[in-house]
């Protein structure tokens, strides 16, 4: 039995929906990327009890407040682009019987029409619940001002350690002292270790351990995934990745087209890891082909800096904007 799971945003479809939500409010973009910055900064300091894309969770007053509804989600979800070569991949991988499964930090509205129309079941896919509707009503009158002024101060930020003291005194200072206040709490994003806790309940579902197991993933919200299928013998590919995913993959890939990993899969399929090893490093030494088939064995790597140029720059590439996030 042969088993994958992949990341969502990144691996098969390129826009990360949460920026694109917030691109809908008045200066939303900026809004936003100041927001994600602070998950990393949390994520980080290893901040207690926060997992990183607790952004899904932090945005949430600001979409209550301007209104948007969880149908502008299912939308978006409908007509996304997939990655390219996405499609063609997980064609391959279920006319050779390959157990698919999704492990997403998008709102299900988003992922769940995603993964249907590439025909993941729905049983195999673990996303973030999001209750949108139910949670605007929470908001009160007293809430409007507190909300205005922080998008204001928000927007304006641009230092790290300004962007840390500002946000910090808004969510767990000020916010919390509002009705809505409970509206982050309401939100449980699946990143990081909330990601390795749903591949372990996909793992003890299908009887098999983590080292039977390949994870795709690119990004903050997936290294601490890519970290236990690496460290248990398994298969962590890191697929146009950024550098707080890259360092904790079995493998790197990057391409403009997800269909080039197709032939790292056939190897795990004949031998496992060491079969995989042995075509990625000759691979590697061949090089990629203009913006495609760069790959890298990165299991035993000690620098990874060039392997992480080509990720960033095939990264911008592929996902355009949402590349300059976290």
């Amino acid at each position: 039995m042969n088993l994958i799971c992949f990341d969502l945003e990144g691996p098969l479809a390129p826009q990360d929906n949460a920026y694109e939500l917030m691109k809908l409010l008045p200066h939303g973009d900026r809004l936003f990327q100041v927001i994600s910055r602070y998950d990393d900064l949390l994520t980080l300091e290893g901040r207690q009890d926060y997992e990183p894309g607790d952004t899904l969770a932090l945005i949430t007053p600001f979409l209550a407040y301007h209104g948007i509804k969880e149908k502008q989600i299912t939308t978006m979800g409908k007509e996304a682009k997939f990655t390219a070569g996405a499609q063609e991949l997980i064609s391959r991988l279920k006319a050779y019987s390959w157990q698919i499964f999704c492990i997403s930090t998008s709102y299900e509205q988003y992922a769940l029409p995603i993964t249907q129309r590439l025909g993941i079941p729905q049983e195999n896919v673990t996303c973030t619940s999001f209750l949108l509707d139910e949670i605007r009503h929470l908001l009160s009158e007293d809430d409007f001002a507190l909300l205005e002024q922080a998008e204001e101060k928000f927007i304006d930020l641009t230092d790290d350690a300004r962007i840390k003291e500002v946000l910090d005194k808004f969510y767990w200072q000020e916010l919390p002292r509002t009705s809505s206040g409970r509206m982050i709490t309401e939100v449980k994003p699946v990143g990081g270790k909330r990601k390795v806790e749903a591949l372990e309940r996909f793992s003890a579902r299908m009887g098999k351990p983590l080292s039977h197991w390949i994870a795709v993933g690119d990004s903050i919200t997936d290294f601490k995934m890519l970290q236990a299928v690496n460290k248990l013998s398994g298969l962590a590919i890191a697929f146009n990745a950024n550098e707080y995913a890259l360092p904790y993959a079995t493998m790197g890939l990057a391409s403009t087209n997800l269909d080039d990993l197709w032939i790292a899969l056939e190897a795990w399929e004949k031998g496992k890891r060491e079969t995989v090893k042995h075509l990625i490093k000759e691979k590697e030494r061949n090089g990629g082909k203009g913006n495609r088939e760069h790959f890298q064995w990165l299991a035993e790597a000690k620098d990874i800096s060039q392997a992480l140029k080509i990720h960033k720059r095939i990264r911008r590439l592929v996902r355009a904007e949402a590349a300059k996030l976290g």
